[in-house]
């Protein structure tokens, strides 16, 4: 062989070796991260859900990849965007919220699926029981529905001369709007306060809902668990203080953008944890045999400084149970 047509080999072979060791490298797993909102309102939520893969050993961009799916707001989205992640076929389906998780479980039996759900994850159909879920499903079940008395409660004892107490419901997740509904009115009968539903399901029915406040006096409000009305709560909470109403939320991120209260579980905590369980089952760990964790982390969390504008004062009772008071 000559001498140049030696080298041309040489250096042919020197490119292709590093480029055949690439195509043997396993291909990146795909998460689908299947959101009822947008990226704008989920943000703090999704570092949260980062964090947890982290926990278990994975980070995005390096050895994990993820496609996300928002559905804007509109519930009538998911089973689309749930079916498009199924056709991707995603290593796994990481998907907070109980009608992006039905809208999942319908798509596939062969996929599996880390949920957040408030509701009892057994009654949506989505496992065969809690400790052992026995399908393509599993997740965290944060006791968002379990808390709504409390929420009530913990309302009336900051404003206890309420008597007329409205509830916000949106009607669009007709079992979560329900299942609050039936808690709620169990509730106003031990408390003794009448009650009043008001159905909200855009940013049009919220200016409405609370134009009716004001022209029939309610003394306080109680904005159910909603993952629309996660994605407005800006909205929520700035109306609660244009029309100077006491208002108790679920989460603490509307405490954040102003709102008065709010007493349940830690969403963020909850997307960590969905995380944690979304790379373990990546590391090979089955959703049927990985029962659904039970998040106790419960938050009461006050705006001291929302309190003094509707000119309340916060009693000590609440004070010592508050988890943070916003200043």
């Amino acid at each position: 062989m000559r001498r140049r047509e030696f080298i041309t080999l040489l250096g042919s072979a020197a490119i292709a070796w590093p480029l055949a060791a690439r195509a043997q490298e396993p291909a990146m797993p795909v998460i689908g991260f299947l959101g009822f909102g947008s990226l704008d309102n989920f943000g703090p939520f999704l570092t949260a859900f980062r964090k947890g893969l982290n926990e278990a050993g994975f980070v995005e961009g390096q050895n994990v990849a993820i496609e996300y799916r928002w559905a804007e707001g509109q519930y009538d989205r998911m089973e689309k965007l749930a079916a498009d992640l199924v056709g991707r076929r995603v290593a796994v389906i990481a998907v907070p919220g109980p009608a992006g998780a039905r809208a999942a479980k319908a798509a596939t039996s062969t996929i599996p699926i880390v949920f957040g759900v408030g509701e009892d994850p057994v009654k949506l159909g989505l496992v065969a029981s809690i400790a052992r879920p026995g399908t393509n499903a599993t997740g965290i079940n944060f006791l968002s529905a379990e808390v709504v008395a409390k929420r009530l409660a913990l309302l009336h004892e900051l404003v206890p001369s309420a008597a007329r107490v409205a509830a916000l419901i949106n009607p669009s997740d007709a079992i979560r709007a329900e299942a609050v509904r039936n808690d709620l009115q169990a509730a106003v009968r031990t408390i003794g306060v009448q009650l009043q539903i008001l159905n909200a399901s855009s940013s049009r029915d919220i200016d409405a809902a609370f134009a009716a406040l004001a022209r029939e006096r309610a003394d306080a409000l109680f904005v159910g668990p909603d993952a629309f009305f996660n994605t407005r709560r800006v909205q929520l909470a700035n109306l609660a203080a244009h029309y100077s109403i006491p208002t108790a939320f679920a989460v603490r991120e509307y405490v954040d953008a102003g709102g008065l209260m709010s007493y349940g579980t830690s969403v963020a905590d909850m997307y960590r944890q969905i995380g944690v369980y979304t790379g373990n089952i990546l590391k090979g760990a089955k959703p049927a045999d990985l029962p659904v964790l039970q998040s106790t982390k419960l938050e009461l969390v006050i705006n001291a400084q929302t309190a003094r504008m509707l000119r309340l004062t916060v009693p000590p009772s609440l004070l010592s149970l508050a988890d943070e008071v916003i200043e």
